[in-house]
């Protein structure tokens, strides 16, 4: 019986929430350096985008890391 191994979904779900994560977190850094006098925002302090593109970025790279596809060794057959 032939059984074909392919790349797990969960490997490219991993690099989705990598770069998405990237995106966030690069995105709400200026958040926290900024000396800008702007409009007071509820529980600004708390930066939630940072947070959630570090959750974001943390969780892909553990997918990535898990579901890598590697090539695995393939046994002999003896015909």
């Amino acid at each position: 019986m032939h059984e074909e191994h392919g790349i797990s979904i969960w490997f490219f779900i991993g690099s989705l929430l990598t770069i998405y994560g990237l995106i966030i977190v690069i995105a709400s850094l200026p958040a926290l350096f900024s000396a800008i006098n702007q409009p007071h925002v509820v529980l600004a302090d708390l930066h939630a985008g940072l947070w959630w593109g570090a959750i974001l970025l943390l969780l892909g790279i553990f997918y990535v890391i898990t579901y890598w596809p590697a090539k695995k060794d393939q046994p002999h057959s003896e015909s």
